[in-house]
């Protein structure tokens, strides 16, 4: 594979890793410090903690995918190394969709004092979102842990 796809990966994930990280380091604190409505920030809070936390196995598995890629560029992408990165990719999407489905209630109590059952939607594409990453990474690993055991099988035969 050529270096240019892989850096064209590379710069989508650290793109999307910078936005995430703007969003946790301004956008978050200053939902949390919006003295307009005090009873509504106060229902805001159990949902900013789980998005501050959610966010570390995000950063996780955002590093792991940019390890796989660095797998590809040396050309050792069928190796046991890219099937435990995606399997770190998937226990991190595990984790998010599990903090984020602990939180829907509060999403529900959020979206039931502004009368906005928009809340709840975005709390299940959270947790769903979450679910469908970790469905495709346990995918990749099942066809990628197969295709190394065949180049080992093929290996050993010559």
């Amino acid at each position: 594979m050529k270096h240019g796809s892989t850096f064209l990966l590379r710069l989508i994930i650290l793109f999307i890793g910078l936005v995430i990280l703007v969003l946790c380091v301004l956008g978050l604190p200053s939902l949390a410090m919006d003295k307009s409505n005090p009873e509504f920030t106060r229902r805001l809070y159990p949902i900013l903690i789980t998005m501050w936390i959610a966010a570390v196995p995000f950063f996780i598995g955002l590093y792991q995918g940019l390890k796989v890629l660095a797998y590809i560029d040396k050309k050792t992408a069928f190796s046991e190394l890219s099937v435990r990165a995606l399997k770190h990719v998937k226990y991190c999407a595990l984790i998010i969709s599990t903090l984020y489905f602990f939180s829907l209630p509060f999403f529900y109590l959020l979206a039931q004092h502004d009368d906005a059952p928009g809340l709840v939607v975005i709390g299940l594409v959270l947790t769903f979102g979450s679910i469908v990453v970790a469905t495709f990474a346990a995918v990749l690993q099942k066809l990628l842990q197969e295709a190394v055991a065949i180049k080992s099988e093929n290996d050993l035969t010559v």
